[in-house]
Parts: C-alpha cells; structure tokens; sequence
C-alpha cells in the first residue's frame, strides 16, 4: 500500500501531538458561558431562492464578540413538526455553497442549516479586534493576544450556537440534529458535536484544525496549513516562542475538543491525504468515545471520496 504517513496499525493507537493546555476544559466552559450571555438577535429573512416543498431563509445571529453572522435555513413544507435538522458546515474560506445542495434534506422530511464562517466567502461579518497578522490566515488570528480573543474560538462557538438556535426553532426537534462537513467542515462538526452535546450524529470528513505540531514535524505547514510557516517567518523567526505558540494552539485543537462527543460519529479518512495529514485526524479520531464508524480509503487524498456523500446522506438519514 502507498504511505503518505504512518502505517494504518500505528495510526489506530496516535494520540497525537499537540499539547493540551492544563486549563484546556475551563477554557472552553467560559467561551460556553460567553456564548449563552450573548443575545442572537435571531433573524429570519425570506430568500429570494425558493422551492416547491421548502422555505428558504437567510439566517442571521450575533454571536461572540458581536459580528452578525449569516447562514442558509431550509425548513420543509407540510412536514409535521417536530422534524429532524441537518447543519452543514464549509471548507476553509469557502462559503455555505447553493441552495440546492440543501434541498436534499428538505426532500426528507428535515430542516437544513449551512454557516458562512465569519470572515471567510460568505456573508457573515468578522468585526476583527485580534492583534497582529490580521492579512490572512484565521487559525493564527489572535496567537499574539489573549487566548479568549483567538479566532477559531469565535468560530468554534458559532458552530454550538447554530445549533441551539436551529434546536430552538419550533419546527426542529433538538434531540434529532446532526452535522456535517469536509475538511475545515469537518473540524467544525466535531467542535459542533463537542461544544453542543445534544448533536445526535455527526459526519466529519478529513478534518482540519487538529494536531499542529504534528503538521509541522512532517514539513506539512503548506496549503491550507501554509500560514503556520508564514507566522514563524514573519513574528518568530528563530522559533524562540515555539513552544508557546504550539501550547497556544492547543486551545483550538480539536483533537482536543473530540473526548466531549455524545454523538454517533461517521469519519471518513484518506491515508494518502498531504493536506490534513491522516495522523492529525486520527489523533482526534482515536480520541472519540461514542459509537464510531470509520470509511478509510487507502489511495485517496484531500479531494471526493467516491461513495462518502451517499454514506453520509444515508447516516444522517437515519435521524
């Protein structure tokens, strides 16, 4: 077999390895509490998109730190309430794509919710506020302030408050929710699962966001990954810091994030992916301590998995 990484038996037992910050789990309780004293000032808006048998809205809410964040909402026609819900999340800089691609679930019978990632290609707002590099680059977005000020913090937490807003709609019953994504999607499902525990199943792709320093250790810090290199380069040259560094991205680690899953988890996994190394994912992978199932396809990399779109839909399905 081709090997990108380890071979897959030294995968199945990785721990990663980033390390944990010893507040790791205060951390996170606090940006929870944040997020629940923030008022959403939940908005509906009719969108000019519209199908048959779904409801198409642009969804805004204010989430921390008090950007106005936007995303897709397909509730069903005629479908009695409650219903199950599906959240999509995007790749990295992407946005929450066409509306067509969420009527799949409305068809089913479910109501469907992709986020635009603040800052990134779709509508939602990103108000900044996070010293030094702010020209690209979002998971090292705050590294030189507070921990509490880091991007991917907001991001993460509003992944959770979707979710409790979709899980608050009368339509929606919250014990029937499931997420999904690729990529940055699928570190943005697990840090959904983890940070709301009411996620019944969640369908992580390939995920980012997990293990830096392991991507550093492999010379991986390109592509998606590319602006680690970059911060080093251009704020800590001689890498004086770099324990530091790594110590704080702990924080925004998911693999980090992956022991608080409830959900039935669907991962899948390419062996020979040079973007999101497979140990990085494994090391939040071999983390999870719900129900897992596991798609690995050994000759593929960051790119479409044949089959994987049609487990996933038949998965969350079973909501």
């Amino acid at each position: 077999m081709p090997m990108l990484d380890m071979p897959l038996s030294e995968l199945k037992d990785y721990e990663g390895r980033n390390p944990r910050p010893a507040d790791f789990d205060a951390y996170w309780e606090a940006a929870l509490e944040e997020m629940r004293a923030t008022d959403p000032q939940v908005e509906l808006v009719p969108a000019e998109f519209q199908a048959p048998y779904a409801e198409c809205f642009d969804l805004y809410f204010t989430g921390v730190g008090g950007s106005r964040v936007h995303a897709k909402y397909i509730r069903p026609k005629d479908v009695p309430a409650p219903h199950p819900a599906v959240l999509q999340f995007h790749g990295y800089s992407g946005d929450s794509g066409d509306w067509q691609d969420r009527l799949q679930y409305a068809a089913l019978g479910f109501s469907c919710a992709a986020l635009d990632v603040r800052g990134q290609g779709g509508w939602s707002e990103d108000r900044g506020g996070h010293k030094g590099n702010t020209f690209q680059g979002h998971f090292i977005r705050g590294l030189d302030g507070p921990a509490e000020q880091m991007m991917m913090r907001q991001v993460f937490l509003d992944t959770a408050q979707l979710a409790a807003i979709v899980m608050g709609f009368e339509e929606v019953d919250e014990n029937r929710v499931g997420a999904t994504g690729w990529s940055q999607g699928g570190a943005l499902t697990i840090a959904c699962a983890a940070l709301e525990p009411r996620i019944k199943r969640a369908a992580p792709v390939y995920p980012f966001l997990s293990d830096y320093k392991r991507v550093w250790e492999m010379d991986l810090a390109k592509d998606a990954y590319g602006e680690l290199r970059d911060y080093f380069r251009h704020f800590d040259p001689q890498h004086k810091r770099e324990d530091e560094i790594f110590a704080k991205l702990g924080y925004i680690d998911i693999q980090h994030l992956a022991p608080r899953i409830r959900a039935e988890v669907l991962f899948g996994v390419g062996l020979m992916d040079n973007i999101c190394p497979p140990s990085t994912q494994f090391a939040a992978l071999n983390k999870i301590r719900s129900p897992l199932q596991l798609e690995i396809y050994p000759d593929f990399g960051h790119e479409g998995l044949p089959g994987m779109p049609d487990r996933i839909f038949q998965f969350l399905m079973e909501l």
